[in-house]
């Protein structure tokens, strides 16, 4: 990966996020050893501590492993990076990547209903409120996107109800790598946004403590809009696929080309 000089300002979180590219990107793989501390300073015009202090910062996002005398070994993101990296991950060079939104789709189908379950058992009057008001505003007459930022409160006012640490954290990553397509995908999420009868089930079933209901609900509210993702996700795989298969055969094509010009006989010298 060619490292490039960073500008004087906000320099370790510049040196930070052209490592963590590299690192997401594939630039420098895993297994691989980063240029030594004074010698990743020189290569991107910056001073020793700020390159400390950027490392430090990967390798609390688990992206490297610093070990004194060994240097600084590039780790598997997928087998040591947090949910954190959710937002990051998704979109590559300015495109969606297939199967990690995929992954975020079936995450969702998944968690919402268990999520609806343990608010059911745990929700006390003040959740159940606080539930009831994002249904008032799921009937406002709001533009596809700002229903969509509602219904992203439902289920955060719903996991609130379902005190549960880790469904809070992993709903945060979650939510930070979804919030930035929501104008892209208003018209898929339009139906489901829209269903308030939907959203009041599972409120109802909260609010009756009644744990089974309250997953089926949110299962049924969720599925149809999860099929639609799923099939898009399908969809957007195939085109990738194609694209890079075209580009390996014009690749060949080329090369191929190369060769027979390189190994034609020269023509005769008139």
């Amino acid at each position: 990966m060619p490292f490039e000089p960073i500008a004087p300002r906000s320099v370790p979180e510049d040196v930070y996020e052209q490592i963590v590219d590299g690192v997401l990107s594939g630039d420098l793989p895993a297994g691989d050893t980063l240029p030594s501390e004074r010698d990743l300073a020189r290569m991107l015009g910056v001073s020793r501590p700020a390159v400390r202090e950027a490392l430090r910062r990967v390798a609390a996002a688990g992206l490297v492993s610093i070990r004194q005398g060994q240097g600084t070994r590039i780790l598997d993101p997928a087998a040591t990076g947090g949910l954190d990296l959710l937002p990051r991950l998704l979109v590559r060079e300015g495109r969606l990547v297939p199967a990690v939104a995929r992954s975020i789709v079936e995450a969702r189908a998944l968690v919402g209903p268990k999520v609806a379950e343990l608010a059911a058992e745990r929700a006390d009057e003040h959740a159940v409120v606080r539930l009831r008001d994002c249904l008032a505003e799921l009937t406002a007459d709001l533009d596809p996107v700002q229903q969509q930022v509602v219904a992203l409160e439902f289920w955060s006012r719903v996991i609130d109800a379902a005190d549960s640490v880790a469904f809070r954290l992993m709903y945060n990553s979650l939510r930070a790598a979804y919030e930035p397509a929501l104008p892209a995908l208003a018209a898929v999420l339009e139906p489901e946004v829209r269903n308030v009868a939907g959203y009041r089930d599972v409120v109802d079933a909260i609010e009756h403590r009644r744990p089974g209901e309250a997953a089926r609900a949110a299962q049924i509210l969720l599925a149809p809009a999860t099929a639609t993702l799923l099939a898009l996700c399908t969809a957007l795989a195939e085109v990738e696929a194609a694209e890079t298969a075209a580009a390996e055969t014009d690749g060949v094509e080329t090369d191929g080309a190369e060769t027979e010009r390189a190994t034609s006989p020269a023509p005769p010298e008139g």
